[in-house]
């Protein structure tokens, strides 16, 4: 299927976060959007398209319609996955080797990262005069590895096993004679001296590239598909979507797998800034306009497991290639409720789109997402989806070739629809 060639190379392109928004950010600008800059006075036109980017990490896209809009039409999803954080001072050098200090980001799957050839990549922020300036940086090489432990030296490596971030996962970047160079080749790769960088956010990242595999090719893996899938899903929806009576509006945030708490993420007041100023320039009244608005969720959930299916709920058990997942939780860690269950059930069934049920077993307490963090901010109407994957958090995931299509049609449905609350527990798709 093309659009999963179209998938691989968005995830192949996007090692970090930030390689993430630059891809979604010339793709934006390909389609005719205009880059905002939240530092300056906005005056949007009516039937015209933007975006705006927080942190090179987190963007928000939106096409205007007529003064007299309804509200918003979200689709919201996250571009950080779980990876190892280089640290300041990064070098340590003992026993003949030069390793690099890191440390987690998020809560990873930690044994899939050894013995992999790993590179390093993200940005650096170097000063031009009175500017401080942001360079995007990719070893693109084969350049580091995190060695496992011989099982002659750990008879028990097969047994539960307990990893240590700061002995057993610290990565080989050469030998001795590899001292004082790291950064050296981070300046290299960002095109600076070394003298130069005064700043830097760098992650490691596995080398190998996405691929479809199968006896009929019916799955694809990859590194970041937590949540990248979702985030090109959402993006290929907006983008085909037609014109409704709302404002269709993507949102990639940053840092949902360390809990969203960051100026970029989705406990911060960037999606409310962006909406606040729109509704501004349009003499909206805020309030009006959210409770006239809909977002969707989308972060990818659990397939039940081939060797595991004891994890799963007894009813509730996505698979793979069945279609989008709609995520449950009496506990609201995901936010869909019976009402936003019931619009996006509508939406699929008008484009023939499937949907399965997840739910944590009753003994069990899963994860959380996005739309609940988001909704502190602005309260919205939400349903939490996703699309079935196997090895969540690993560095090299697993989903199904079918579904990223899926969720680009329903999106697209979505992205064309205006909500409207009209009172009485009574609400308008059309």
């Amino acid at each position: 299927m093309k659009i999963n060639e179209e998938l691989l190379n968005f995830l192949n392109a996007s090692p970090t976060a930030f390689h993430a928004v630059a891809y979604i950010r010339s793709l934006l600008k390909k389609n005719g959007y205009e880059e905002l800059s939240e530092g300056n006075s906005w005056k949007l036109k009516e039937n015209a398209k933007y975006f705006v980017v927080r942190n090179e990490s987190a963007v928000i896209a939106f096409r205007t319609v007529k003064k007299d809009f309804k509200g918003f039409m979200i689709g919201a999803s996250h571009s950080d996955s779980p990876a190892f954080k280089v640290k300041e001072n990064p070098e340590i050098v003992a026993n003949g080797y030069v390793k690099l200090n890191v440390e987690g980001y998020g809560g990873m799957l930690m044994s899939p990262w050894l013995d992999r050839p790993l590179s390093v990549a993200g940005r650096v922020i170097v000063q031009q005069g009175t500017s401080f300036v942001t360079k995007l940086v990719n070893i693109d090489r084969d350049f580091c590895m995190i060695p496992s432990l011989a099982i002659h030296m750990d008879r028990d490596a097969n047994k539960d096993h307990t990893w240590n971030a700061q002995t057993d996962m610290l990565p080989i970047v050469g030998d001795a004679s590899s001292k004082g160079k790291f950064m050296k080749e981070v300046a290299k790769a960002a095109g600076v001296k070394e003298k130069e960088i005064i700043g830097h956010d760098l992650f490691l990242y596995v080398r190998e590239q996405g691929t479809s595999w199968g006896v009929n090719q019916e799955y694809i893996s990859a590194p970041h598909l937590d949540d990248l899938q979702c985030g090109f899903g959402d993006l290929q929806g907006f983008l085909q979507a037609s014109k409704s009576a709302s404002i269709p509006m993507l949102v990639i945030f940053d840092n949902e797998e360390v809990g969203s708490s960051t100026k970029q993420g989705a406990d911060s007041t960037f999606l409310e800034d962006v909406m606040h100023r729109i509704t501004s320039c349009f003499g909206k009244e805020f309030t009006q306009a959210a409770a006239s608005s809909f977002m969707v969720s989308a972060d990818n959930a659990h397939a039940i497991h081939p060797n595991h299916p004891e994890k799963a709920d007894p009813v509730n058990q996505p698979h793979m290639n069945e279609g989008i997942v709609l995520k449950f939780n009496a506990n609201q860690h995901y936010t869909t409720d019976g009402i936003s269950a019931a619009i996006f059930r509508s939406l699929c069934s008008n484009v023939d789109v499937p949907l399965q049920v997840f739910t944590n077993r009753s003994d069990a307490r899963g994860g959380s997402t996005l739309g609940n963090i988001s909704n502190t901010h602005v309260s919205l109407n939400t349903v939490d989806i996703g699309l079935p994957q196997l090895a969540m958090h690993s560095c090299y995931e697993t989903c199904g070739a079918k579904d990223t299509a899926y969720l680009i049609t329903a999106m697209k449905e979505f992205f064309s629809k205006s909500f409207q609350e009209e009172g009485q527990g009574t609400y308008l798709l059309k």
